[in-house]
């Protein structure tokens, strides 16, 4: 039976309170005096907090999630968070918890927290000779004084699109505010020379009891990550969206995530929603010793978050300018937000469809980012990702290419025309020219623009990776590669484009180690099994690379690479075969590797006959020529130069 502490002073003599010590390492709690001694000294809680101390070392060794904690001490009345994570901090320092291995009590990032004590419970027949103290029933401490803010039952629910209008309303003010109030703290954090202060944004909790509520839930969580990323890149780095949003459905310490992502802070955000009442939870936690170093409610009606919204706003952007110096960072500050709550919603609905990557949510995120710039034409975010959609509906074959690349040209001019500092505007411009246009000098300006706007986006920095590294910018490229790993260490991807970029600077066996960790955080990373066949057949271990051609989904791709893979192995009927398939099925739009598998054969001028239809058929494979360690042989060959220059590659 579970044990409420909600009225103790009422219950004080119950049965499961009465009469009990309950031990744990040099602790002795008794339930009953409600005192709490260490090695026979007093040690002074306030009354909340000895409630909160006692319903833990009733429940060890489990994860006692917020919500019951806050039921067994507070019981129905309403409390803010904030509340909880004090007593927390508070017995963290009674209890002496600060060593990082050695913990009492360990957060549970998002959900509680776990009382890791081995406790005994005797019956505590000689404590009352013991010097103890008393905690009184009443108590007029700071945190138990603070009002009970109850949320009104009797004001009619108003409809569920204008609750959502409302909520993403608030979340402007809100990110906002944490935002002002998060970079406070950090302003004042020196970080050791050469290292930055690294934050992660966790993925914000829907307790709206409304599963319909998941994509603003994740929209609030990149928003966030987002603003934060802008304030102060070179001092303050946040950790990229994909490798927090691994721990959206996953019990995992808070110390074990500072470890995982390197990082010394983590925001913790949750998201409820109660009659014509929105509220948002932030929760700053130094992951070192699990501090609480701030925790703020931010509580809005429906009928007053218009009239506050903007007032709200400008005031917290006029707070964090005057910490910042950059005028790029006020710049950024100033960016224009949608004009219209509904183009906003549609906006994080297309960002939550595009996420989950197939084919139809796809589809449904280009209708909504379409929707958004229909409901806001000056939306120029909206209309960045519109046409990232479109281009990517081309890539997969969901839309003619034609067609596709003119709606995405026409959204990204449109996006860069409405705010020329959108980092985002300018990346997608970048793949334009890269992928369309084989503008490689103007797909590298693009990007470099954008890095500069936004150099703690770490898709950004993966773009202008691939750039530096295409043109032979080695030693541009792999700092910008660890960069995105710092950034973002959990997204495969990032651990791809290194490795990417040590195969053609031919650091073979770094590469294969790197490309194996983007493997083994996703099985289907791109190229994932493709590079690292490439990467054996280069270390001269072609046999490895027959198994990892298996695993490659696409089959022309299958073909080239036992093409490559049988001529290293002298199996020379096997590799023609796979050739003559290649040309076959492949010929209009493989051109380029149809060229690699003849160049790494040392057939040159076949080569360089398929490397001319390769451009002829615009193949976007061609933007790898100047560095694909497959084409080696074809470098000292006066061809290749001529070739290279017809690319705009030379230079």
């Amino acid at each position: 039976m579970a044990f409420t502490l909600v009225d103790l002073g009422k219950h004080r003599e119950s049965s499961l309170a009465d009469g009990y010590l309950h031990r744990f390492g040099q602790f002795a709690l008794d339930s009953r005096k409600r005192t709490l001694s260490r090695a026979d000294s007093p040690v002074s809680l306030t009354p909340k907090a000895f409630d909160v101390l006692l319903f833990l070392a009733q429940n060890p060794n489990r994860l006692v999630t917020k919500e019951e904690l806050l039921q067994a001490v507070w019981g129905d009345t309403f409390v803010e968070e904030g509340n909880l994570t004090q007593y927390i901090s508070h017995l963290r320092k009674a209890l002496g918890d600060n060593a990082e291995n050695a913990r009492l009590i360990v957060t549970i990032a998002r959900k509680g927290y776990q009382f890791t004590g081995n406790v005994t419970v005797t019956e505590s027949a000689d404590i009352a000779r013991k010097p103890v103290v008393y905690v009184p029933a009443i108590e007029s401490s700071r945190v138990d004084a603070q009002p009970s803010l109850k949320f009104p039952e009797e004001i009619p629910k108003p409809s569920r699109h204008w609750r959502n209008a409302a909520a993403l309303a608030a979340s402007t003010v809100i990110l906002a505010g944490i935002t002002n109030t998060s970079w406070r703290h950090f302003a004042g954090v020196t970080p050791p020379r050469s290292q930055k202060i690294m934050l992660a944004v966790l993925p914000f909790q829907n307790l709206t009891g409304d599963p319909n509520k998941e994509y603003l839930a994740d929209g609030l969580t990149e928003e966030t990550i987002s603003q934060l990323g802008r304030l102060n890149p070179g001092q303050l780095g946040v950790i990229a969206r994909t490798s927090v949003m691994g721990y959206k459905n996953k019990d995992e310490r808070l110390d074990q995530i500072g470890r995982d992502l390197s990082v010394q802070y983590v925001l913790e955000n949750s998201l409820r929603e109660s009659e014509n009442h929105i509220r948002l939870t932030a929760q700053l936690i130094q992951v070192k010793d699990q501090t609480h170093l701030w925790s703020q409610d931010y509580d809005y009606s429906v009928k007053d978050i218009l009239g506050i919204e903007d007032d709200v706003a400008k005031a917290v952007a006029h707070e964090v300018q005057l910490r910042l110096t950059s005028s790029q960072q006020q710049a950024e500050l100033a960016q224009p937000r949608p004009a219209s709550r509904e183009a906003f919603d549609a906006y994080l609905q297309g960002y939550y469809f595009f996420q989950r990557n197939t084919d139809k949510d796809t589809d449904m995120a280009a209708k909504y980012f379409e929707r958004a710039t229909q409901l806001d034409p000056s939306y120029a975010l909206a209309w960045a990702e519109l046409s990232r959609v479109r281009n990517w509906q081309v890539n997969i074959g969901l839309i003619p290419a034609e067609e596709g690349h003119r709606l995405a040209r026409e959204a990204v001019e449109r996006a860069v025309a409405l705010n020329p500092n959108l980092a985002e505007a300018h990346a997608q411009m970048g793949r334009i020219k890269q992928q369309v246009d084989f503008d490689w000098a103007g797909a590298d300006a693009s990007l470099q623009r954008a890095i500069a706007l936004d150099p703690g986006n770490p898709e950004v920095v993966r773009m202008a990776t691939g750039s530096a590294a295409l043109f032979g910018r080695f030693d541009e490229a792999l700092p910008l590669n660890r960069r995105a790993v710092a950034l973002d260490p959990l997204n495969a991807d990032s651990w791809e484009s290194l490795g990417e970029t040590e195969f053609f600077m031919g650091q073979l066996d770094k590469a294969a180690a790197d490309v194996k960790k983007g493997l083994e955080l996703n099985p289907d990373v791109w190229p994932g099994p493709s590079l690292l066949s490439e990467i054996y057949v280069m270390q001269g271990r072609p046999q490895d690379a027959l198994p990892e051609i298996e695993l490659v989904r696409q089959p022309f791709l299958r073909a080239f690479l036992y093409a490559i893979a049988y001529h290293a192995l002298d199996r020379e009927k096997e590799s023609d075969t796979a050739l003559r398939e290649l040309i076959a099925k492949y010929h209009e739009g493989g051109a380029y590797q149809i060229a690699l598998v003849y160049a790494f054969r040392n057939q040159s001028d076949q080569a360089f006959e398929w490397l001319n239809r390769a451009y002829a058929q615009h193949d976007s494979g061609l933007i790898g020529t100047r560095v694909d360690p497959l084409l080696k042989s074809l470098r000292n060959d006066p061809r290749y130069a001529v070739f290279l220059k017809k690319l705009n590659l030379l230079n």
